[in-house]
């Protein structure tokens, strides 16, 4: 090869070279460009929508209102928790009274995830039907009040959740000796946690 081509041969090499790494720093640049004017949103939520579509399997659909910064509509995997759900909203206000949730429990399909106010008066959940007890809050007596629930069982109840810890979820009964699947059913719709 003459030295004129050899030179020639380098001349485009570096020149290609130097067009691929313009490209790539072009492509970083509008990467990160596209980054700081609309940041991705988390991976496990969605942002909230006024119309949600029937969730995929395993997929919950939870309304989350209240204390957030970002009250909506957001779509969770499987065993999400509370928290998650909160945090997908945004987090809690500074007027938001954290310790009136149960931030392990588990949310369910459907539900309306009220965040309630300090001093904010909150009897049930949003969403569960009126007189609906909470078995996390009930005394004994309170219990008894329920269909199949008798003066035992209502104490079972009030001593489980004293050794347990809160129940996170209704179905969580099913722990209670003296509760199955019959009386799970007849508790549904009128309880919650």
């Amino acid at each position: 090869m003459e030295p004129t081509s050899r030179s020639r041969t380098r001349a485009w090499v570096g020149a290609g070279a130097l067009l691929l790494l313009g490209i790539l720093a072009v492509s970083i640049g509008v990467t990160v460009v596209q980054g700081l004017v609309a940041p991705a949103t988390p991976p496990s939520y969605a942002a909230p929508t006024s119309a949600v579509s029937e969730p995929a399997q395993g997929r919950r659909v939870v309304h989350v209102s209240g204390a957030v910064a970002a009250p909506g509509v957001y779509q969770f995997d499987e065993q999400t928790r509370v928290v998650d759900a909160i945090a997908a909203a945004g987090g809690f206000t500074d007027d938001a009274d954290p310790g009136a949730l149960n931030l392990a429990r588990e949310v369910a399909d459907g539900e309306q995830l009220h965040v309630p106010e300090r001093g904010e008066a909150v009897t049930a959940a949003p969403g569960a039907p009126a007189g609906a007890v909470n078995i996390n809050r009930a005394d004994a007596a309170e219990l008894d009040t329920l269909p199949r629930i008798g003066p035992a069982l209502a104490e079972r109840i009030v001593a489980w959740r004293e050794e347990n810890g809160p129940f996170a979820a209704v179905e969580d009964l099913l722990s209670v000796s003296g509760i199955g699947e019959k009386v799970l059913e007849e508790l549904r719709g009128r309880v919650t946690t």
